[in-house]
């Protein structure tokens, strides 16, 4: 059984080394549409492959690229420096941020937050399945499992929702690492990360609201 839920997101960019001019010399940008392909071998109690109030988090995700500029860690630092300067929401992503760049990300970071996400109702075996990107309405990319295979991604952002499900989270400030580990880690033992994750969330990080 397969199921299809659908996101979205507005963000900008350049595409480096791409044959078209326009978009390898250009800041422009699209309207995003993501859609996340589940499969599972049952159904749970409900009759579903899984409630989608599970992909919360994956929401959560998506709009944190929404209205963000994307920066391939590649760029020049001339760019890099021109975005920081003028933009207050910037990604900086390890592959260019094509709609096959994002498809692949996306599908790394999804299945990391499938891999944790509890479930309770009797589901079966739920897997990512692939991971598809329109940029245009006339074209997507669609990224599978099996291209995850040997994969490392390395992500620069502001916006902790990116990070959550990272095997390993640096925290840097004027350039000097004061924080390694995971986000469950970094709460308990870093300062700035918790102040970061309390301001971003809206609460504490014992999970108490905040006045």
């Amino acid at each position: 059984m397969l199921i299809r839920k659908l996101f979205k997101f507005e963000g900008a960019h350049i595409v480096r080394n791409c044959s078209s001019h326009r978009c390898r010399e250009n800041i422009h940008g699209h309207s995003y549409i993501v859609e996340v392909f589940i499969t599972s071998d049952k159904l749970d109690r409900g009759y579903m492959v899984m409630d989608f109030v599970l992909l919360d988090k994956v929401k959560e995700l998506v709009d944190s690229f929404d209205h963000t500029y994307s920066l391939w860690k590649e760029e020049s630092d001339e760019l890099k420096s021109f975005v920081y300067k003028y933009n207050r929401r910037v990604a900086e992503i390890p592959v260019s941020p094509s709609a096959e760049g994002y498809a692949l990300l996306l599908l790394y970071l999804i299945d990391k937050i499938l891999q944790n996400t509890e479930h309770k109702n009797g589901e079966g075996n739920v897997q990512l399945s692939s991971v598809r990107v329109h940029e245009t309405a006339t074209g997507y990319a669609e990224a599978f499992r099996e291209d995850l295979k040997d994969t490392t991604k390395f992500i620069i952002a502001q916006r902790l929702s990116s990070l959550e499900y990272a095997d390993r989270i640096l925290v840097l400030e004027d350039g000097r690492i004061i924080g390694e580990g995971t986000q469950e880690k970094l709460l308990a033992s870093c300062e700035a990360y918790r102040e970061i994750y309390e301001t971003q969330y809206g609460k504490r990080a014992d999970g108490e609201g905040m006045a």
